[in-house]
């Protein structure tokens, strides 16, 4: 095998984040009575990206997304109402979303017998836990490293510090991380100084440029790569990764 460690993104790249998102936000608006629309949706989205992408960049602390998206939201649309506890009630109810996306089972399985397979998410700890917990894939996983349990994020070096730390016998020559997020998990892999493979079903463009050892949009193309083969949809970028010093 190629690699006796893969580093798993969880969101986005084995697990449908935007099902169980759709899903929690429909039944949390409806338990209040609340209206959810495109243009609602829309406007959430806007808010949320913004304040994780301040947190992946180490601007802001985890718990300012928390008690802050949902209180702009409300006050764009003139809605009364407790952002903090609507929050809170939106966490729960996305716990339960543990459909993975097409292909996640079938590659963990594949990759389960001849390598170590972990979860490295960013990502609230209790809901993530919970929807890993009751996800057809948490039986092949040895570990699952949450941010908000490390005190730091992707793509910070400081994060994969102290998930290396905790996998006895890592050998960074034969580890890679595999997710969809360019600036998340792609440059949190250069950051570490490991390979790394992004999951691009949706053929987005690398407007920055930055380099991935492999690239595929079909997660079962990640078993040959694995293997030492190339994927079949395989379109890599053997550009020499740099570390970017992010700390």
């Amino acid at each position: 095998m190629r690699y006796h460690t893969i580093l798993f993104d969880a969101d986005g790249t084995l697990l449908d984040f935007k099902n169980a998102e759709e899903t929690a936000l429909k039944k949390t608006f409806a338990d209040h009575g609340f209206p959810f629309d495109e243009q609602t949706n829309h406007l959430y989205q806007q808010i949320n990206h913004g304040l994780w992408g301040q947190f992946e960049r180490g601007e802001i602390e985890k718990s300012v997304i928390s008690t802050t998206r949902f209180t702009r939201l409300f006050q764009a649309l003139g809605i009364a109402a407790d952002g903090v506890a609507f929050n809170t009630e939106y966490l729960y109810n996305l716990g339960d979303g543990s459909k993975v996306l097409p292909g996640a089972k079938e590659l963990c399985a594949a990759l389960a017998p001849h390598c170590r397979l972990y979860i490295v998410t960013n990502g609230i700890s209790k809901t993530q836990y919970r929807r890993l917990g009751g996800s057809v894939i948490q039986p092949y996983m040895s570990d699952i490293f949450v941010s908000e349990d490390t005190g730091s994020q992707k793509p910070l070096k400081a994060y994969f510090d102290y998930v290396f730390e905790r996998i006895p016998g890592l050998d960074l020559k034969k580890t890679v991380i595999v997710g969809d997020s360019l600036t998340s998990d792609i440059q949190g892999g250069i950051n570490a100084g490991i390979d790394t493979c992004w999951y691009n079903p949706s053929h987005a463009e690398n407007a920055e440029q930055i380099p991935v050892t492999w690239e595929i949009d079909d997660l079962l193309d990640f078993i040959e790569i694995a293997e030492g083969k190339r994927g079949r949809n395989l379109a890599a970028s053997m550009q020499p990764q740099q570390p970017c010093m992010v700390e």
